[in-house]
């Protein structure tokens, strides 16, 4: 693979595709608007108007938008990925998406000689930034181990079994995660109705059995009023139904993730969705911290 096509060049989306441009790989990405891609323009990236323009001659396909309409609209309509990206490239999809829809994706581009993977992935923005997320692919196993230099640009890979399966374990990556960071809130909101010092209670504990990723990295930004995005709230609450609709399928009852999934739909109620996940705090603590 040398030229990689890269759609969706968004808070994930920008320091992944820097670092495939930075690996040596020739960028090629398609925004709707220009000015977002400008950052990997001025290092070297092409910027196309279309879709099609952009896919059309690369080896490697990589997409990361929002929601599952959004993956469905650059896949599946006229002149996009699938109408337009030459026999032989490898899709990847690193959207959390439907499984369903990741399965789709796959049957579709092997009837066009095209090979596909879901391949959505865990770190938030640190791990985007940094180069040390978890990907958890789905797909063929030969062209995973094709796909494994281009992924070990962007962080760890691991194969977990036929279409879809990357995404099932994203599932259950997010269901791990609406606990954590729910332990985290509830930790913080009883600190608080005891009249502990907070940061204090969180340096004790960290250290310790609780100590978690969300409770290094999301605690912090809680307590100091930082919700920007490292994954947005809006997305959480999507993924989070994802897993809702692939549990009932299966017959589960999963009560951590359906009250996280109401916590979260809370808040893009109040107005919040474009915050990062950390806003979880503010369905326990509405003061400041």
């Amino acid at each position: 693979m040398k030229n990689i096509a890269f759609i969706g060049i968004g808070v994930m989306g920008k320091s992944m595709a820097g670092h495939l441009l930075n690996a040596g790989y020739g960028l090629h990405v398609y925004t709707r608007t220009k000015q977002k891609a400008q950052q990997l323009l001025d290092m070297g990236a092409v910027w196309h108007d279309s879709i099609q323009s952009c896919v059309e001659a690369a080896d490697a396909v990589c997409t990361m938008v929002g929601f599952v309409p959004d993956v469905e609209q650059v896949y599946f309509e006229k002149n996009a990925i699938l109408d337009s990206a030459r026999a032989g490239a490898v899709l990847i999809d690193f959207t959390t998406t439907s499984p369903a829809l990741s399965k789709r994706i796959y049957k579709a581009a092997k009837g066009r000689g095209l090979f596909a993977l879901d391949a959505p992935v865990s770190g938030g923005d640190v791990g985007a930034k940094n180069a040390t997320l978890s990907i958890m692919v789905g797909g063929d196993r030969d062209v995973f181990e094709l796909a494994l230099p281009l992924f070990d640009c962007l962080g760890t890979a691991h194969y977990t079994g036929n279409a879809g399966s990357g995404q099932h374990t994203k599932m259950a990556n997010q269901i791990a995660i609406c606990g954590a960071i729910s332990g985290v809130c509830e930790a913080i909101a009883y600190a608080k109705a005891q009249g502990l010092d907070v940061s204090n209670m969180l340096s004790c504990i960290e250290g310790g059995a609780a100590g978690s990723w969300q409770l290094k990295n999301m605690a912090p930004r809680m307590l100091r009023g930082d919700f920007a995005p490292g994954f947005f709230v809006k997305h959480q609450l999507k993924d989070l139904k994802i897993a809702i609709e692939e549990a009932e399928n299966r017959g589960l009852s999963l009560p951590v993730l359906n009250e996280a999934a109401r916590r979260y739909s809370e808040l893009v109620d109040n107005g919040e969705g474009d915050n990062g996940t950390q806003a979880l705090i503010h369905t326990y603590c509405k003061e400041e911290l």
